[in-house]
């Protein structure tokens, strides 16, 4: 048996957030093990799970187990922050049978087709976020996570599902406290807030429903059994979530990462149709989720040849996985011709990511329009970015950036 290394919590320092890749390969010289033992600073501990290949098959083993209902009680006295929340209670942190009722419901909207049918929206959103960017000038600093990669996702999705416009610095500030509160206090205070923002929502939803995702969620009927109050409320919540922060982490990676590597910037603006392979690339590359949702095993399950106990929780790194030598020719360098094929972003199995056709969409239109629009787009300043000290979202805090002269139409 390999060595099985133990990570406590000072080793997810600023370094960490900054450059994990790095610190994943300096693990796998002093020792690769598939699954190594781990204490998160908010006191968790459990199994962080590096390889490409037992990363893939643990996504899809049914033993590794999602209900929060069971998975809380493996969690420190106090430190179960949003998933102690009862806004936790949705499709993601439930196993079949549940599961499978709940994900049938949403499914069909974020199809192919449904989702192509979104484009020319996405388009215009796009192209006027755009336009508002050059309102400063070309020299002027721009932050482009809050002027570009997050209002175009936020813009989208709620118009999907049908929310009011406006409100959303409200919104995103309690989701944040939700999902990264230190304490169980600050969690409970944005679990109120988002609960009473998003009940009110759906009673107008009833009373007066539209052509949206939402109205039918209310409304929906399945087979003769529709979903519960509370279960709508959780449902609206995730998908708000899900709808918006893992796409702000796309974008806003994505340009870093073409920004920081030229050549490969200057092949993918004189050879435009590259843009979903590069899509893709950019995902494995520095994608927008450090590790998957958080599982735990329901009896002993081998990783390799690490064998994790039953009833331990575990993280699965999707940006370590993307860097395994073993599934990845030269993981470190950036190469939009890259074959296509074998991105964990957006997770695999029953839990595979049921936005991810919109994700893609959006990150193609946003990434492809911003080059399109600004020849001369460059990073300001001298100081490295810096990322969002979370273990779960791995996104930009800020993307300064100076876009130069636009490109006219």
């Amino acid at each position: 048996m390999s060595e099985v290394l133990e990570l406590d919590a000072a080793g997810f320092g600023e370094a960490f957030f900054r450059d994990p890749a790095a610190v994943y390969e300096r693990l796998r010289e002093r020792g690769p093990a598939p699954a190594m033992r781990v204490v998160l600073p908010n006191g968790w501990h459990g199994w962080l799970v590096t390889s490409y290949r037992e990363a893939r098959e643990l996504l899809a083993d049914p033993r590794l187990r999602k209900d929060v209902n069971e998975m809380v009680k493996l969690f420190p006295p106090g430190s179960a922050a949003a998933y102690g929340s009862l806004l936790s209670r949705h499709m993601l942190n439930s196993d079949p049978p549940d599961h499978t009722r709940l994900r049938k419901l949403v499914s069909k909207a974020f199809t192919g087709r449904a989702v192509e049918r979104l484009r020319p929206r996405v388009e215009e959103i796009a192209e006027g976020l755009l336009a508002a960017m050059t309102a400063g000038g070309p020299d002027r600093v721009t932050d482009l996570v809050e002027s570009y990669a997050l209002p175009l996702p936020i813009m989208v999705i709620s118009e999907l599902l049908g929310m009011p416009p406006g409100g959303w610095s409200d919104f995103r500030g309690w989701t944040l406290a939700w999902m990264t509160g230190q304490s169980q206090e600050d969690v409970g205070a944005a679990s109120a807030h988002l609960a009473g923002y998003l009940t009110a929502l759906i009673e107008e939803k009833r009373a007066r429903p539209g052509d949206d995702l939402l109205s039918g969620l209310v409304h929906v009927s399945d087979e003769g059994s529709g979903l519960t109050a509370g279960e709508v409320l959780n449902m609206v919540l995730l998908l708000l979530v899900a709808g918006f922060e893992t796409t702000v982490n796309l974008i806003g990676n994505g340009v870093l990462a073409l920004l920081s590597n030229p050549g490969q910037l200057g092949l993918l603006r004189s050879r435009p149709e590259l843009m979903p392979g590069a899509v893709e690339e950019l995902l494995r590359y520095d994608g927008p989720l450090h590790t998957a949702t958080v599982r735990f095993t329901s009896e002993p399950v081998q990783a390799g040849d690490v064998e994790i106990p039953a009833g331990e929780l575990v993280f699965i790194s999707l940006l370590a996985a993307h860097r395994d030598r073993s599934r990845f020719a030269d993981p470190e360098r950036l190469d939009i011709m890259r074959e296509p094929g074998g991105s964990l972003a957006f997770g695999h199995g029953i839990h595979h990511c049921v936005g991810a056709p919109l994700a893609r969409m959006e990150g193609q239109i946003a990434i492809g329009r911003l080059l399109g629009r600004f020849p001369d787009i460059a990073l300001a300043g001298a100081d490295a970015p810096r990322y969002r000290k979370a273990l779960l979202m791995h996104g930009l805090q800020a993307l300064p950036v100076t876009i130069g002269a636009p490109v006219t139409t």
